[in-house]
């Protein structure tokens, strides 16, 4: 069994309210939510001394609901309060919960109902000034979008002032990670019981800030597999394919790589480099002779023409090249585990939906952005354009991987990988910076050394994306990359994880 260190973990809302339920029948009343509290405040005290000194005389704001959420932010404030904050709630829903609320008017806390005028006009006054806003407007019961005065007051909120969201930001979809209408972004948000999809799943992860885990003793109730997971530094370590004293370079996986064109000689390059440098044994390369002299130019370690492999990579800056295309075709009917990207994608799709499925889902990994996606669904009879992929990734991703029976890995800025079955993994490792010209070939490249050494491609995707996010970080420093710079930054991000991953078995 996996330790619960090497994962952050995401559970459905009906998941969460299950496994809430026994625990709710144990504890006295309120006491999960005591526990939930307490952890609220620490957090918020904490980012108060951070940010000015100390929490006596600073300005807090709560937004509260008529939930949970609201409760957690009454009893918090109550703790904030007495702390020599000055906390005001103002009430947003048709009700409060009763205890909190009692709490905090005993604390000393100022409670303002914000749905009529004049208490709007007061609130939107106070958050001018207000150093830390709280949000406790809504949870997982509530409704995709912020309406009314939720609205209102969540655009007044100053960008000067720290947000934290109570479980998760108010206003998004807690299981799908979109956006419907407006919501209220974090600085931070902390998490009760178990993290909720959104807050790892895009577009939705990208407003929820960093992410604070409290758990209050639900996990014995939850399900054994998450829907919803992120590998963290011991999870890749965990699984990364280290060679054995006895081994070859045979053993160490053999990698096909069909990829570059005369247009995009580059693109084989990027690939071959990011398998290299990932670790795989041997890269036997197929293409264009032109593409060839270039890739051995660069990576002279690599064997061109045709020979006996372990996996493919396949379609890398591809364009129409018969040899090629037979190649990718012969490839995908071979059953050996594939990572299938750009050129080689709509091949893929034309095999797999038309009932030739040579390799299991686990041993094919499709890399495509949200164009490709969007051109993929077209191919099968579903046309989305890429702004709607954009809009919903987890949904479009889940159903590729399930029309075409594989693995999908849809990049961007949160990078997920998709099974037929609905799993999802979710990564988001790298800088902005990494967005740029064949960076995505680097990825291909390192997902298939990963796929070579008998990794599967949910494992693969996901670990490749954590290594390549972080390699780019490594050679950012805060600035400009190239994609050859993540290739060589790689091999040391993998060497910084193994190194972890030694010292916690020695200790």
């Amino acid at each position: 069994m996996r330790s619960v260190d090497e994962v952050l973990a995401a559970f459905c809302a009906d998941d969460i309210r299950a496994a809430e339920l026994p625990v709710l029948a144990r504890l006295p009343e309120g006491g999960l939510m005591d526990r939930a509290a307490a952890a609220l405040n620490s957090v918020c005290a904490r980012i108060l001394r951070e940010n000015s000194g100390g929490v006596y005389g600073r300005r807090v704001v709560m937004l509260v609901g008529s939930g949970n959420n609201g409760g957690d932010a009454l009893l918090a404030g109550a703790h904030l309060q007495r702390g020599g904050a000055q906390v005001t709630a103002a009430m947003v829903g048709g009700h409060a919960y009763e205890r909190g609320l009692r709490a905090f008017v005993g604390a000393g806390g100022r409670v303002i109902d914000a749905r009529e005028p004049a208490g709007e006009d007061r609130v939107s006054r106070l958050l001018e000034r207000a150093e830390l806003v709280l949000d406790g407007i809504v949870g997982i019961s509530g409704r995709p979008g912020l309406s009314g005065v939720s609205k209102r007051l969540a655009a007044a909120v100053p960008r000067a002032a720290t947000v934290v969201a109570v479980d998760m930001p108010s206003g998004l979809d807690p299981d799908t990670g979109e956006i419907h209408g407006d919501c209220l972004a974090a600085d931070v948000t902390v998490s009760f019981g178990t993290l909720k999809p959104c807050l790892l799943l895009p577009p939705a992860a990208h407003v929820a800030g960093r992410l604070v885990h409290v758990p209050v003793g639900i996990d014995e109730g939850l399900p054994s597999r998450p829907y919803v997971r992120r590998l963290t530094d011991a999870g890749v370590a965990a699984r990364w394919p280290v060679p054995n004293h006895a081994g070859h370079k045979y053993t160490r996986g053999v990698l096909g790589v069909v990829a570059g064109s005369d247009a995009y000689p580059g693109a084989a390059v990027l690939a071959v480099l990011g398998a290299q440098r990932a670790g795989v044994g041997i890269v036997r390369f197929i293409g264009p002779r032109q593409v060839t002299d270039h890739v051995l130019r660069a990576v002279p370690e690599a064997v061109p023409g045709k020979g006996r492999v372990q996996a493919w990579l396949l379609g890398s800056g591809v364009e129409s090249d018969t040899d090629q295309d037979e190649a990718i075709d012969q490839a995908l009917a071979s059953g050996l585990p594939c990572v299938v990207d750009a050129g080689g994608l709509a091949a893929c799709v034309r095999q797999r939906s038309g009932g030739v499925r040579a390799a299991e889902a686990d041993t094919v990994l499709l890399t495509p952005h949200a164009g490709e996606v969007s051109r993929m669904l077209g191919q099968l009879g579903t046309p989305v354009p890429r702004s709607e992929v954009e809009a919903r990734p987890a949904f479009y991703a889940t159903l590729l991987a399930k029309q075409v029976d594989a693995t999908v890995l849809l990049k961007g800025p949160t990078t997920l990988v998709a099974s037929p079955e609905g799993w999802l993994s979710s990564q988001n490792d790298g800088p902005s910076w990494l967005a740029t010209a064949g960076t995505g070939d680097v990825l291909a490249g390192i997902a298939g050394a990963l796929m070579a050494q008998g990794v599967g491609a949910m494992d693969a995707g996901a670990m490749a994306a954590f290594v390549h996010g972080r390699a780019g970080a490594r050679a950012s420093a805060g600035g400009p990359i190239a994609a050859g710079d993540v290739a060589a930054a790689t091999p040391a991000v993998i060497a910084g994880l193994l190194t972890g991953r030694s010292s916690r078995t020695d200790g």
